[in-house]
């Protein structure tokens, strides 16, 4: 009998499955539950914007009344295709642009609308075992909050059993890294011009709360028009949860003593050696530690500031024709980052004005002095180099270098990827109930995301985007 009851005060040993079913069922709950919220309160907030449109429009009563229900019928079309399951078949691709570590972007064509998009196709597998679940979480979380006009914009996110799938919009202008792999180096009126937009970009994230922590050419991408939107926040942090990564785990422990000093080069050679491995780093799992703040890699904390420092380092690239840290090594170039006050050199041979070297020594420099880094924009205004900077016009005016667009899925300004097969991988069978490989996958749960222009709008296409 007393066997009988100590058997029943015996705690309950839970197996691992069912610890993670049971999280997954609460957490699903919370999702599903917070999403009704949080879609009531954008309901409200685009007929807050209406009426305050109709206010500035002075329009009759029977206009004003008119527009109303025309966004009623939006709203509720919008309800409808938001319950609707878009996936893969839904798109049409056209080609590959981009192929990086954990997965490839895609141009393709939305089948019922004939909208063009770029879509970022992520493998699960990947992001689990590499541990960069945080990362493609805050892309998306990011993307889905950041609604302006110097942030690439996000229309869709879905996923399958084996991929996640970003929905963007297509940018036909290419990337910073592109052209200036073209170019070799920018006259000073036109980097004036990139780094002033780049400068605005980062501003408007900054005050939206977020630090990109990943500021490089690759992540700064060329609208129609040449003008400048900001990409890829994998490592972005600040939005909800910290987004905290460990990419970067291996070389912040590194010491500058563990490296021995490479032979040094003159500018010509560190160019063309830069130029030659910068595509391969592009693509890399391990990418350049080039454009990072050394108090990035200090682990004792770090905040916006770190991307004013890149933005330097971008200027400098710019204008001499490679980074100024650049080295045979990823590991060389984090000693010289970290040595910067000594590494930091102007070559001779590459005259620029005083002007531009003052600037880009009030970037690259303690972070606690950094242009940018005390009162955003407002730090840079007073520098010479940016005299005659329209910055509030400045997207409007034409870009300093134009971009030729010939149709709505024009990509001469990207990659060739001739041995990708075309077709978007299907997903197999789902996994059966129980299968080992379906524990984790809850950790994508509320992935999916509709953006309301997205789906309500079938507008026509700008006459110069037309085929």
């Amino acid at each position: 009998m007393l066997g009988a009851a100590q058997d029943q005060l015996a705690p309950i040993r839970l197996s691992g499955h069912t610890l993670d079913k049971a999280t997954k069922a609460k957490v699903t709950l919370e999702n599903y539950y917070s999403n009704l919220i949080a879609q009531n309160v954008e309901r409200q907030q685009r007929l807050a914007k209406l009426e305050e449109t109709l206010r500035e429009e002075g329009l009759t009563e029977i206009q004003k009344q008119e527009k109303r229900q025309q966004h009623a019928i939006k709203e509720t079309e919008f309800l409808r295709l938001k319950r609707s399951r878009l996936g893969v078949e839904d798109f049409e691709p056209l080609k590959v642009i981009g192929r990086g570590a954990f997965g490839e972007v895609r141009l393709v064509q939305k089948k019922d609308t004939g909208h063009v998009y770029a879509m970022k196709i992520l493998r699960k597998a990947d992001m689990l075992e590499k541990e960069q679940v945080a990362h493609v979480r805050a892309e998306r979380d990011i993307l889905a909050e950041a609604d302006h006009q110097w942030v690439v914009k996000m229309y869709y996110s879905f996923q399958d059993p084996v991929n996640l799938y970003l929905i963007m919009e297509f940018l036909p202008g290419g990337d910073m890294m592109t052209l200036l792999m073209k170019r070799d180096t920018l006259s000073e009126e036109c980097t004036q011009f990139y780094i002033a937009e780049t400068a605005l970009a980062i501003d408007s994230i900054h005050k939206l709360g977020f630090i990109h922590r990943d500021i490089k050419p690759d992540n700064l991408l060329l609208d129609a028009r040449g003008h400048i939107k900001l990409s890829d926040f994998g490592l972005c942090t600040g939005l909800k949860k910290s987004h905290r990564t460990d990419f970067y785990r291996d070389l912040s422990q590194a010491k500058p003593s563990d490296f021995a000093p490479s032979n040094p080069m003159d500018s010509k050679r560190r160019a063309e050696s830069w130029k030659k491995n910068r595509r391969a780093l592009a693509y890399s799992t391990v990418g350049t530690p080039d454009y990072i703040a050394p108090e990035v890699f200090m682990q004792t904390g770090y905040g916006s500031a770190c991307d004013w420092w890149s933005l330097g380092v971008i200027m400098y690239e710019m204008l001499i024709g490679y980074p100024p840290f650049c080295s045979e090594n990823p590991q060389e170039t984090y000693r010289k980052v970290m040595n910067w006050r000594e590494t930091l050199i102007f070559p001779p041979e590459v005259p620029i004005s005083e002007d531009a070297r003052q600037t880009i020594l009030r970037f690259c420099c303690e972070a606690d002095r950094r242009a940018g880094s005390q009162r955003g924009l407002d730090d840079l205004k007073s520098y010479n180099f940016f005299r005659g900077v329209d910055w509030e016009h400045i997207r409007e005016r034409p870009a300093a270098i134009s971009v030729n667009i010939r149709s709505i899925d024009d990509t001469s300004n990207f990659d060739e990827f001739p041995d990708v097969d075309l077709k978007i991988p299907s997903a197999p069978e789902p996994p059966k109930e129980g299968d080992v490989s379906t524990y984790k996958d809850w950790v994508f749960i509320n992935y999916t995301f509709k953006r309301f222009e997205g789906l309500t709008q079938r507008g026509v296409l700008p006459s110069h985007m037309k085929k």
